[in-house]
């Protein structure tokens, strides 16, 4: 069964309902079978590393390095570690008795959700739709994924990736455009896992309040990278132009802009273009491995603020092979557009500081961002960075990293993103913790019960 473009106005209830009848039935609930589809899911990738790099390099012309270090690797990161830890997260958790319920006993179990539905976006259009999916199947749901119509041979893989190894009543791919999405939204699933901009996000939640559906947003912002005077500027410069210009800077947590300290502003400057220039040559829009941009309209966005401050890095654009070298402006103020929203491209806004504290209240004057870069040798000064700004998460002397460990959740907050996932947080995002008292029946406590002689006070005793 191949849920595809072609999608009639039945299709998504239909596919709904018969997972639901699926999901019924109690299949999903052992530990055996989870672990078993995680082995599938497993193996059907590592057969298909090649398609999926192909798929890659054809829509976003990502390298292969990057296809399995951003992509491919992740997602069997992701399966081995819940894999080992999963029998686990599953058992019912044990937790303390409170003196007013002494006899009983207290856990709390962790139950599916039922029927989820992920919609993935086309940045890194793999890795964002399986990674979540790891989750829905170790928490016992059934699901349906959503692939970004924007690239359509990652989505075409995958389709044809999970059509080979499940059930559609168990794992489906809807491919289509909005109107598909909008289908989708429509229906009561148990959970809507997102990923995406701000502004979809906003209605993807709006669908979801009808049904009462709870959520998982993985949207963006604009993320900021602090370069303190004392920071190792070598370091600091390779490692932001690799969370930068990386994708060609369509990355959900990429550093949108910088913040400088004055001091060393020419030094960072220097240090970015020798990187930039040992990353991709001296002509990155002939660089074979350098990434495009995902279409017309993106590009056409993006080269828009090429026009804003003064470029002191990059600046070219080929129309024609959707490509913008990485870019660095400098002179620009938060009045331009391209301070105004997320950028996600190649191009770096440079603004600099003189006291720190002025960095911090630049940030916090703007909706918290997904995430958040210091770098710094100081101790007090990370400490400072990190408890007085609000973020979804980040790394102190380096970029992205924080998204690839398994142990550490990855999730927004306030306009960046409601709700975490990776490693025991996706378990635990597509599951219900339930809580269960088990009462003894050996003996009763009359005082808890209306009109009981002296309730009150022992009541008042034990409560305190």
């Amino acid at each position: 069964m191949n849920m595809n473009l072609n999608s009639n106005t039945n299709t998504a209830q239909a596919l709904l309902e018969k997972q639901r009848h699926y999901y019924g039935t109690g299949a999903t609930r052992s530990l055996e079978f989870r672990q078993a589809q995680l082995a599938k899911l497993r193996q059907a990738v590592t057969e298909r590393e090649d398609a999926i790099m192909q798929a890659l390099r054809l829509d976003l012309n990502r390298s292969e390095q990057e296809s399995y270090m951003l992509e491919i690797g992740l997602v069997l990161k992701e399966i081995s570690f819940v894999q080992k830890r999963l029998r686990r997260w599953m058992k019912p958790a044990k937790v303390k008795t409170a003196l007013t319920h002494m006899g009983s006993k207290g856990y709390i179990v962790p139950e599916p959700l039922g029927t989820a539905l992920i919609i993935a976006p086309w940045n890194y259009p793999f890795q964002l739709a399986m990674a979540p999916l790891v989750g829905a199947i170790a928490a016992g749901n059934t699901a349906i994924l959503k692939p970004s119509e924007l690239s359509p041979a990652v989505s075409e893989v995958m389709s044809s990736l999970v059509q080979d190894t499940f059930d559609p009543s168990y794992i489906a791919v809807m491919e289509g455009g909005v109107e598909v999405s909008k289908e989708l939204l429509d229906l009561p699933f148990d959970k809507i896992f997102f990923t995406g901009s701000v502004n979809v996000g906003k209605q993807v939640m709006a669908a979801a309040a009808k049904h009462l559906t709870p959520v998982t947003l993985e949207l963006g912002g604009k993320s900021p990278a602090i370069v303190h005077h004392d920071a190792n500027l070598k370091l600091a410069a390779r490692r932001l132009a690799f969370g930068k210009f990386i994708n060609a800077g369509q990355t959900c947590i990429a550093p949108d802009y910088a913040l400088v300290h004055h001091s060393v502003l020419e030094e960072f400057l220097r240090q970015l273009r020798k990187s930039v220039t040992k990353f991709y040559g001296q002509n990155p829009l002939e660089h074979k491995d350098y990434g495009k941009i995902i279409s017309e309209r993106h590009f056409r966005r993006l080269a828009g603020f090429l026009r804003e401050g003064e470029v002191v890095m990059g600046g070219g654009a080929d129309d024609m092979a959707l490509r913008i070298e990485p870019t660095v402006l400098t002179r620009v103020d938060w009045n331009m557009p391209v301070m105004q929203e997320e950028i996600f491209g190649p191009i770096l806004p440079v603004l600099v500081y003189d006291e720190l504290q002025e960095a911090i209240d630049q940030i916090n004057a703007r909706p918290k961002p997904l995430a958040l870069y210091l770098f710094s040798e100081n101790a007090a000064i990370q400490k400072r960075v990190t408890e007085a700004v609000p973020f979804g998460g980040g790394c102190i002397n380096d970029t992205l990293m924080h998204l690839a460990t398994p142990y550490l959740p990855f999730g927004g907050v306030g306009e960046s993103g409601i709700g975490a996932y990776h490693g025991e947080y996706s378990f635990k995002t597509f599951s219900h913790m339930k809580s269960v008292l088990k009462q003894t029946t050996r003996f009763d406590f009359a005082f808890r019960y209306p009109s009981a002689k002296g309730g009150l006070s022992i009541i008042k005793r034990l409560m305190k």
